[in-house]
């Protein structure tokens, strides 16, 4: 089995739990591969391979993502371009989307032994429309878009084909996978979703209004967001993917969200299930930074 390790060492209990991980996993036979950009830190473990990214994406047959969960989404880009099954290892505070504990890694014979299922988790395409140029981009978790600091508000316009969805004064607006559901969208007031549900959902975030509520629409649905006006002048927002800033839309932009064709595939190596991940994750206290 050929393995791609990709750390985020930012977070506590990360360089531990990669040399842990490296060392079960050589001494069963696997072979490592690890971006060059880590070889100061690992050169001492003979066993890892160290190459160019995409390199690494394109050998292995499978990621291991070591962090929380933006290093999940992170490493989630490669998987879906490369496809190849991504496992998640939570070094951090939450890690909903991750399958194991920094201190459960002896299951990692689970993965060697192939005792495991995969998740299939569809991705939004967005299509950003400038005057000029255009941009398409995949996300697994959500698209935002946002006032910017300088911005007051702003008047929003989603619209289905010919029909108006939702014509609303807010801070911003979210549109998230099922998987991203239980991120943003979920803190803006958003429900949970099951995440090989094959929809996608918008809420508003913080909207001048009593009566907007998150919109759930089905996989064939393509949506069109315009922005009518902001409040002062030479005002813009931001739009933000996975949590990642691509830059900012004027008054003339618009924006085109729909549900993908693409997705990742993650592993459940320790046989839980979704709802287990929203029991323990989500209706606890956070853990600590030093747990």
């Amino acid at each position: 089995m050929h393995i791609f390790i990709f750390p985020n060492l930012d977070k506590r209990n990360c360089e531990k739990t990669v040399r842990f991980a490296c060392d079960f996993l050589s001494a069963h036979g696997a072979k490592i591969y690890m971006s060059e950009e880590y070889e100061k830190s690992f050169c001492d473990i003979k066993a890892v391979q160290f190459m160019e990214e995409s390199l690494c994406a394109e050998k292995c047959d499978i990621i291991i993502a070591i962090g929380g969960d933006g290093t999940i989404l992170s490493a989630s880009s490669l998987a879906c371009e490369h496809k190849k099954k991504l496992l998640g290892i939570n070094c951090g505070r939450l890690g909903f989307m991750a399958t194991l504990e920094h201190d459960e890694l002896h299951l990692l014979n689970n993965l060697l032994d192939g005792n495991y299922h995969t998740e299939k988790r569809h991705m939004l395409d967005v299509v950003i429309q400038k005057k000029d140029n255009s941009k398409r981009i995949s996300v697994l978790n959500d698209i935002v878009i946002s006032k910017s600091e300088r911005t007051k508000i702003a008047d929003f316009m989603v619209r289905k084909s010919d029909c108006c969805v939702s014509h609303l004064r807010a801070d911003g607006l979210i549109f998230s996978t099922p998987t991203g559901a239980t991120a943003y969208s979920l803190s803006a007031g958003g429900p949970i979703l099951e995440p090989d549900m094959e929809c996608f959902e918008f809420t508003p975030i913080c909207p001048h209004t009593l009566m907007s509520r998150t919109m759930i629409f089905s996989k064939n649905t393509s949506l069109e967001v315009s922005f009518e006006s902001f409040e002062g002048n030479e005002q813009s927002l931001c739009i933000i993917a996975d949590g990642n800033e691509l830059g900012t839309l004027d008054i003339s932009d618009r924006v085109y969200i729909s549900m993908s064709d693409k997705f990742i595939e993650l592993i459940d190596i320790r046989g839980g299930n979704f709802f287990m991940s929203v029991t323990n994750k989500l209706m606890r206290p956070l853990k600590s930074p030093e747990e």
